[in-house]
C-alpha cells in the first residue's frame, strides 16, 4: 500500500499552480528557514526534470536516428531491387543492407532498454518523495504537510500526490515504444506502415498533455524557490 494512504486530514488546496508571486504576499513561515524537507523536494524534482530530459534525448535523437536509418536502408533496397533483372544475383545488395538493418535493430533495442532504466529512475524518485513526505509527517505533523505552503502555495503533500500521476504517461510511453520495436523489427513491413511508426515514436503522444515538460514545468517554476 502507499506510504500516501496513511495520512489524513483536510482536503489539500486547488489543483493548479500559483500564476504569479504578488510582491506584497507575505512569506510562508516554511519559506523563512528551508528545511531538508524543502531541499529534498527541490532536488528530486530537479532530478526528475534530469531524467524525463534524457528520456526525450534517448527517444528523440537515438531511438530516432535508428529507426529513420532502418526505414531508408529498407526503402533503399526495395527500390535498388526493383531496378535489378530477375536474372541477376542479389547477395551483393541483399547482405550489406541486411547488416544495417540489424544493427539499427539492434541500436533500438538498445534504447528500449534505457527507457526501461529512465523509467526506473522516475518511479524510484516518486518513491523517495513518498518517503520525505512520510518523514516530513512524523516530524511537523499531518497539518504542515498538508495545509503548510512549502514555498508559495502548495503544501508539500500535494507535490508528492501530483507527482504520481507522471508514472501512468511514462509507463503508457515505454510500451508504445516497444510495440513501435516490434512494428519496424519486421522486414516485411511497407513504406507506410513503417512511417507511421516512425512518426508515432517521435510525437509520444502519451506525454503530450501529462508529460513532464507539458505540466511540471510550469508548476515548478510558479511553485518552487530558485528553481
Amino acid at each position: 500500500m502507499s506510504r500516501l494512504a496513511s495520512f489524513r486530514g483536510p482536503s489539500t488546496p486547488t489543483s493548479s499552480p500559483a500564476q504569479h508571486k504578488p510582491l506584497n504576499t507575505p512569506a510562508s513561515p516554511s519559506r523563512l528557514t528551508e528545511s531538508t524537507f524543502h531541499r529534498k523536494t527541490r532536488t528530486l524534482l530537479q532530478e526528475l526534470r534530469s531524467i524525463t530530459e534524457t528520456w526525450d534525448d534517448l527517444v528523440l535523437i537515438d531511438g530516432l536516428k535508428a529507426a529513420r536509418e532502418l526505414v531508408d536502408t529498407r526503402t533503399d533496397l526495395d527500390n535498388a531491387l526493383k531496378l535489378l533483372p530477375d536474372n541477376q544475383p542479389r547477395t551483393h545488395l541483399v547482405g550489406p543492407k541486411l547488416v544495417t538493418m540489424e544493427k539499427c535493430i539492434a541500436n533500438l533495442d538498445i534504447v528500449l532498454t534505457k527507457l526501461h532504466k529512465q523509467f526506473y529512475k522516475i518511479n524510484n524518485a516518486v518513491d523517495n518523495l513518498e518517503l520525505v513526505l512520510y518523514d516530513a509527517h512524523k516530524v511537523k505533523g499531518w497539518q504542515w504537510i498538508q495545509e503548510e505552503p512549502l514555498w508559495t502555495t502548495w503544501p508539500l503533500e500535494k507535490f508528492v500526490t501530483r507527482i504520481a500521476e507522471l508514472l501512468q504517461p511514462y509507463h503508457r510511453s515505454l510500451n508504445l515504444h516497444i510495440e513501435l520495436v516490434e512494428v519496424l523489427r519486421s522486414h516485411s513491413i511497407s513504406f507506410e506502415d513503417s512511417r507511421d511508426a516512425v512518426n508515432k515514436w517521435v510525437e509520444q503522444p502519451w506525454l503530450e498533455d501529462a508529460g513532464w515538460k507539458a505540466v511540471w514545468e510550469d508548476i515548478c517554476e510558479a511553485e518552487v524557490e530558485r528553481w
